[in-house]
């Protein structure tokens, strides 16, 4: 049956709002929205209520490279450098080495049970063996997740760098599961170079970009995001010709724009916030669409072995050797094991082999996207409840802040932050004068009860105010929360 694009525009947008309202309803029970897109296309499909056929890897594979490319871009953009700058190593060396472990010993027990050769199980393995960006990112976002000793920015550091590790694995033991005279030696130099190009196109690019858009000058402002798209793709793109990590360029260079100065900043990464949901949707949807539930029965036995060895074995292990280097508690690498959440990545991955030919493929894909699924359902369900568990998780006390000047491209120091005056505090009842309040911050506006005030100095605090109070650094943040006796 040949559709036309009216009938495909259609039908995607059906999906999409079907998607979105189904999230809506549901996530209030604690299910995934990543899950419950993923059960959208299944439904959807050729085995499902919905009967479109969508049998097509390449298109798969396509939509997911473009989704993930600006996915790991946005990541990068909303990463803070003083956030992740005492754990960067701690990162680094979860989404290297722990990557390598998670994959070898996904390899080694897939080959003991099953009838897969190592170099296959090796495949496997490296295909689920990073956790995922868009369902990390979405999870820990989406909840607010409040996490004890810097663990959040580990985790998502960790998801947001590991991909281009995982990716080099997968085409590696394609590459040498389809050509027989290759040898495992031969990947090192390619590492190498592959990481080095990557993270130097993405320095360039990271620098290049703030450059660009600050002295460009555009009429139009709905200009900068196409411009800034254009840079994004071009990243990625020519990296990979010139033989380098895309995804790694992405990422870093996503890093360095998020954490400078530029015109139309803030619209900027709600652009890229909302393209990012909108491709973990398109994501999730076609790669539910390209599964068949059919396919998927066979394997079971096998996808709940491989599941419960990844989550329960493998996954803790590679955590554990990854932060052995680094100050950690037991708590913290046990909940650092638990947030390996796979997503859509590793069934993007699993379309390499299929479009390679490897053999097995199809077997591959499918335990894929079952591991997936259980990741996803019992971890993904369960963040909250383990944080508690682990006595990790504390209430998200970062107050909001919008940085003045940004959008604008001004290099300044000063924020607008919001801060809710507490009951016990002692400034209920006091007039602004009289608060130890250090000289240069501000109190510019009060929210008292919906009603705005502007406030003076013979102004009196009441307790459930909403204060805004401009600041030029943390440390006089500080200060106003000592004189405000805010936590």
């Amino acid at each position: 049956m040949n559709f036309s694009i009216e009938d495909i525009l259609l039908g995607a947008s059906i999906l999409l709002l079907i998607s979105i309202l189904i999230s809506k309803s549901l996530g209030r029970f604690g299910i995934p929205a990543l899950a419950l897109f993923l059960g959208v296309g299944m439904l959807a499909g050729s085995e499902g209520i919905g009967g479109i056929y969508f049998d097509d890897p390449l298109s798969a594979q396509s939509l997911g490279t473009i989704a993930l490319t600006l996915i790991l871009f946005s990541g990068g953009l909303d990463t803070r450098w003083d956030s992740i700058r005492p754990i960067i190593w701690r990162g680094v060396s979860l989404s290297t080495l722990g990557v390598f472990i998670t994959a070898m010993l996904i390899g080694v027990f897939v080959s003991l049970i099953s009838d897969f050769t190592l170099l296959e199980g090796l495949l496997l393995g490296s295909i689920v063996s990073s956790t995922d960006a868009a369902a990390v990112f979405s999870i820990l976002r989406s909840r607010s997740i409040g996490l004890k000793n810097n663990l959040r920015p580990t985790l998502e550091l960790e998801s947001g760098s590991n991909d281009p590790m995982a990716y080099f694995l997968t085409v590696s033991f394609t590459f040498l599961l389809t050509n027989e005279g290759a040898g495992i030696w031969q990947l090192v130099p390619m590492f190498f170079l592959q990481m080095s190009i990557g993270a130097v196109m993405g320095i360039v690019m990271g620098r290049a970009m703030p450059w660009v858009i600050n002295r460009i000058k555009l009429q139009q402002e709905g200009l900068y995001p196409a411009l800034s798209l254009g840079m994004v793709i071009f990243t990625f793109a020519f990296t990979n010709l010139i033989n380098g990590n895309g995804f790694l360029a992405v990422y870093i260079s996503g890093v360095m724009l998020g954490n400078r100065n530029f015109i139309h900043k803030g619209s900027l990464i709600r652009f890229y916030d909302g393209v990012a949901w909108l491709m973990q949707i398109l994501m999730f949807l076609t790669l539910g669409l390209l599964v068949f539930p059919s396919h998927i029965v066979p394997v079971i036995g096998t996808g709940i072995l491989v599941s419960l060895f990844l989550i329960f074995v493998a996954r803790p292990i590679s955590v554990f050797i990854g932060l052995a280097f680094f100050k950690a508690s037991v708590q913290d690498k046990l909940y650092v094991s638990w947030v390996g959440l796979r997503g859509a990545v590793p069934i993007v991955f699993a379309t390499y082999p299929l479009l390679a030919g490897v053999g097995k493929s199809d077997m591959i894909f499918n335990i894929v996207f079952f591991v997936v699924l259980t990741s996803v359902m019992l971890q993904g369900t369960t963040l909250t409840v383990v944080a508690q568990w682990l006595n990790l998780s504390e209430q998200d006390k970062t107050p909001k802040r919008v940085s003045l000047g940004e959008d604008m491209g001004y290099d300044v120091r000063n924020a607008l932050v919001e801060l809710f005056l507490p009951d016990r505090s002692t400034a209920v009842g006091k007039s602004i004068v009289e608060l130890q309040f250090p000289k240069t911050a501000l109190i510019v506006l009060i929210d008292r009860g919906g009603k705005f005030v502007t406030p003076n100095g013979a102004t009196v605090l009441e307790k459930g105010d909403k204060l805004f109070v401009m600041i030029d650094s943390d440390e006089e943040l500080e200060k106003v929360n000592m004189a405000l006796e805010i936590e």
